[in-house]
């Protein structure tokens, strides 16, 4: 952690400006520091303090005359000074919001809709933070098979409608050879109905596999065909993410410039690189935060991102987590997506 590195003193004025800085996007002075914390030093104490933090890298000054600003170094400081100390903000507004996320989270579950669910619960996040709230659903590596029901559509095309045991249901036309009939398609989700219930959707594929191997050739038709159909219907759940939060996002001052709203909504619209990062935190216990140049993609360094994963008991399912700038209020997004990701765990269990 970047704080071992730094004395008492130098810690509560560090932790001052950036806390300062979360508030209001102002360089902050040496004056406003003595004048906003008792920190028990004068003005030039503080003034040398923060030369000192600057030549480590911790703070940066925009202007000569201006006061200082966090790197994102300072901001790491400052989310693990925080997570040590569990510095935590919860607050009545916090309060209000989860009971009211987890009455209607309660409601919708009646419907078994996990969709529903994820939808409102972004957009919930977004609402309250004015960050862009994500949820990724459950990986097909955690996700277990409940039903699949194939419906002829058109010579070539097929309405493949895939249930999981966790409530995410799927449907989607899919592009099919015109040799299979009806009776091929009964046969595929009759087989996959009555053999895979409850397994793990990466594995029924291993499954197949090794069936095409060990099973007769008179078999080998049928496993052959279930196999191309099951990928395709797996491909339902692959593709998916959960995003709300765009516009509220691009009303914070962080995103004033033109150029960071344009950064803003390219990394939303890059799908693919939030699922790739997201993915990453997948086996991770607890919160975990990553800021700005720590993000190992390019096009998401000017962020912040805020992450946990949520449960099916002992089974991690999906990430939960909120993106928005380096400037984030951590004491608050590190409370909120823990308790929200406990939320959706609850749900599952």
């Amino acid at each position: 952690m970047v704080k071992e590195v730094l004395d008492e003193r130098s810690k509560k004025v560090l932790y001052s400006i950036v806390e300062s800085y979360i508030r209001n996007p102002e360089p902050v002075g040496s004056r406003y520091v003595t004048r906003r914390y008792a920190l028990g030093f004068s003005s030039a104490t503080i003034r040398n303090i923060m030369a000192d933090l600057e030549e480590i890298g911790f703070l940066s000054q925009p202007h000569t005359s201006a006061g200082r600003i966090p790197t994102d170094k300072g901001y790491r400081f400052y989310v693990d000074y925080i997570l040590e100390l569990q510095d935590l903000t919860y607050d009545e507004e916090l309060e209000q919001f989860f009971n009211k996320l987890n009455n209607r989270i309660e409601q919708i579950r009646q419907e078994f809709n996990i969709n529903t669910i994820f939808t409102e619960t972004t957009d919930a996040i977004s609402a309250f933070t004015n960050y862009i709230g994500v949820i990724t659903p459950p990986r097909p590596q955690s996700t277990t098979f409940k039903r699949l029901e194939l419906i002829r559509f058109k010579a070539d095309k097929v309405v493949a409608i895939l249930l999981t045991n966790e409530g995410v249901i799927k449907n989607k036309i899919i592009k099919i050879s015109p040799d299979y009939t009806q009776e091929d398609l009964n046969k595929i989700s009759d087989y996959l109905n009555r053999e895979f219930e409850g397994v793990t959707l990466d594995k029924i594929k291993t499954i197949l596999n090794e069936k095409i191997l060990n099973e007769k050739d008179q078999y080998n038709s049928l496993i052959v065909k279930t196999i191309k159909i099951y990928e395709e219907a797996l491909s339902l759940l692959t593709q998916d993410i959960f995003i709300s939060g765009l516009y509220d996002a691009i009303n914070l001052p962080d995103f004033a410039d033109i150029s960071k709203i344009k950064e803003l909504s390219n990394a939303i619209r890059e799908k693919h690189l939030l699922i790739r990062l997201l993915n990453e935190f997948a086996d991770h216990e607890g919160v975990q935060v990553i800021i700005g140049n720590e993000n190992p993609i390019d096009e998401l360094k000017g962020l912040s991102i805020v992450a946990s994963t949520y449960k099916d008991k002992d089974r991690n399912m999906g990430v939960i987590a909120v993106l928005g700038p380096r400037r984030m209020d951590y004491s608050r997004t590190i409370y909120m997506i823990d308790n929200v990701a406990k939320l959706l765990s609850k749900t599952f269990d």
